[in-house]
């Protein structure tokens, strides 16, 4: 699990290494251009109900992954991901079903059980 550590709060956002691989990237894009957003989460382990927090430059944030090696993101959820954190809702994920919600973007609606479908070909390195 990867930990997110926000501002100078010592007790870090605990995540899956992928999910906040998706969040990094998109983090890292919004507030290099200087845009602020929110991001929202539920479904953590041991945490009810869900938590917000405002994402500025002025504000630190470090990313501590479990693993040594960058993960393989999609491109397609990473967009619908980025999209998202346009919204005036900002972005905001379920730590319980995001896996689910990454499959559905990579794999269209459309797709039938005679036609199977192809894995995403647009896959992004998380840095």
């Amino acid at each position: 699990m990867a930990k997110l550590y926000y501002g100078s709060d010592t007790a870090p956002v605990t995540l899956p290494d992928r999910l906040l691989g998706y969040i990094k990237v998109i983090t890292a894009t919004k507030l290099r251009r200087g845009e602020s957003f929110t991001l929202t989460w539920s479904g953590a382990e041991g945490e009810n109900g869900r938590s917000t927090i405002w994402l500025q430059p002025s504000i630190p944030l470090r990313f501590v992954f479990d693993s040594a090696e960058p993960e393989q993101l999609s491109g397609e959820y990473l967009r619908a991901l980025a999209d998202q954190s346009n919204s005036a809702t900002g972005l905001n994920v379920d730590v319980r079903s995001w896996e689910a919600a990454e499959e559905a973007v990579r794999t269209p609606a459309r797709a039938t059980a005679s036609a199977p479908s192809r894995p995403s070909t647009r896959s992004v390195r998380a840095a």
